[in-house]
């Protein structure tokens, strides 16, 4: 999230990560220019729990970046917390990054402009996006060449004194919007936080594009072209991870949901009662199932709003301890009914298996589960946190293996045709890789959420190593 060009970018900016806030739930910070400094401010937790009153006046400013953290590499500790602030001998620069490179390791030991990189203070590969810009006198002219070495998925803003810059990978991976208001800017990962400042949307950042704010206005630059070619648009973006209210890659969320609904139900057909989703992601599918399905549309589960999302916590224990307590079911909708429930995707099998146990303790007399996406077999590596595969049920087993395992009377997922019909880009332009293992940008070393903390810290460390 970030704000250019209005004396109340802080708020802004603060308002927009609450809009934001389902995209990272374990730290929050925001970083703001004050003449030739950037002040910052960051914390674990909620926005709401990490930014008082007093501290949002310390860090009022013209211009302001933010972030809500959803960790993918590097443990969720206040060190890796975002924005990344670092003073270079040409001035401060702030850095939020959303997305997961996929060559960090040989990057933390690559020799920058005949010097070597300092000792690490984290363990995220943000950090090492930021020592490769900070070398940058001006965004505009020198990011494309700085940049050029960054491999994966990358949605970024910068932060100077004088300028911003947006920059999206070659393959856009993570989505990027601009907003305006007036003669403010806005720029954002979904247009549902341009929504809720008041900011009107004008565009997508392009795939391979450095947009850089400054007091000349909007100037753009484009990174080396990548040898990849086409855009990636993650779709798990569209189908879990965005608000329904945002516009992601040209499409209403709500409506690709709906839409996968209804696909479903004309591919996986059942008798039944009644239809119900797992709130919230399956909402808006099972509306859609219910509608072509023509079965009564209710909703069976109650939802503790006061608990997040259970799927972007960072550890299993705190996955299982909140999934036990986010659920309960309206018994006397369910007893003695033969139920259709519609869920987004099934990734480790354990939320699934205690979502069907609590209708069947209920009573539900049947209970069919459709899934709006195809199984998920393969590991992701840009930027949602399932990088190994021995985590993913339909890695292990097939899909009778997995309905036994979770006690669904039948399981039916979304085929990928289904599910590429639903949105309106060019079906090779969305990456498809956790569902076929077709990797768009494949990894350049193995992957691993924890890997840079396996290095020797220190004076033995990477850096220390490389010099």
């Amino acid at each position: 999230m970030g704000v250019f060009g209005t004396p109340d970018a802080v708020n802004l900016a603060y308002r927009g990560l609450f809009a934001l806030q389902h995209r990272g739930q374990e730290s929050a910070g925001l970083a703001a220019s004050q003449g030739s400094r950037i002040v910052h401010h960051k914390g674990m937790g909620l926005v709401l729990s990490v930014f008082s009153a007093e501290t949002l006046q310390r860090l009022q400013g013209t211009s302001a970046i933010g972030h809500v953290r959803y960790s993918t590499t590097g443990s969720s500790i206040l060190v890796n917390a975002q924005p990344l602030v670092v003073e270079t001998a040409r001035g401060m620069m702030a850095l939020a990054h959303n997305g997961n490179l996929v060559n960090s390791a040989s990057l933390r030991c690559l020799e920058s402009e005949g010097r070597s990189f300092p000792l690490f203070h984290t363990t995220t590969d943000t950090e090492i996006i930021l020592y490769l810009a900070s070398g940058a006198a001006d965004l505009r002219k020198d990011l494309p060449r700085l940049l050029a070495p960054l491999r994966g998925a990358y949605s970024l803003l910068f932060l100077t004194p004088r300028q911003m810059a947006a920059v999206r990978d070659p393959q856009g991976f993570r989505p990027l919007v601009l907003g305006r208001r007036g003669g403010a800017w806005a720029v954002a990962s979904e247009t549902c936080a341009l929504d809720l400042m008041g900011f009107s949307y004008e565009r997508d950042i392009e795939p391979g594009e450095i947009l850089v704010l400054d007091r000349r206005g909007l100037l753009s630059a484009r990174l080396p072209p990548s040898p990849h070619g086409r855009p990636a648009y993650c779709l798990f973006e569209l189908i879990y991870f965005a608000r329904p209210d945002s516009r992601v890659y040209g499409d209403l969320v709500q409506a690709v949901r709906h839409r996968l609904g209804r696909r479903l139900a004309r591919d996986h057909a059942v008798p039944a009662d009644l239809v119900t989703p797992v709130p919230d992601s399956g909402l808006y599918a099972a509306l859609g199932y219910a509608e072509e399905s023509r079965i009564p549309f209710q909703m069976a589960y109650v939802r503790n709003h006061y608990v997040g999302r259970t799927f972007i916590q960072p550890h299993p224990v705190q996955r299982l301890s909140q999934v036990a307590v986010k659920l309960s079911v309206i018994r006397d909708l369910v007893r003695g009914r033969r139920l259709v429930v519609v869920d987004d995707s099934i990734i480790r099998g354990t939320t699934s298996k205690s979502r069907i146990g609590l209708l069947r303790e209920a009573g539900a007399r049947e209970i069919h589960l459709r899934i709006s996406c195809p199984p998920t077999r393969f590991p992701c590596y840009y930027g949602i946190d399932f990088p190994d595969a021995g985590e993913l049920i339909a890695a292990r087993k097939d899909v009778e293996a997995v309905r036994r395992h979770i006690g669904a009377d039948s399981l039916r997922y979304l085929g990928l045709e289904g599910l590429l019909s639903a949105v309106s880009g060019p079906p090779d332009h969305y990456c498809t890789a956790c569902w076929t293992g077709h990797y768009p940008v494949a990894p350049e070393e193995a992957m691993d959420k924890s890997r840079h903390e396996k290095e020797p810290s220190g004076p033995g460390g990477v850096a220390a190593r490389k010099r």
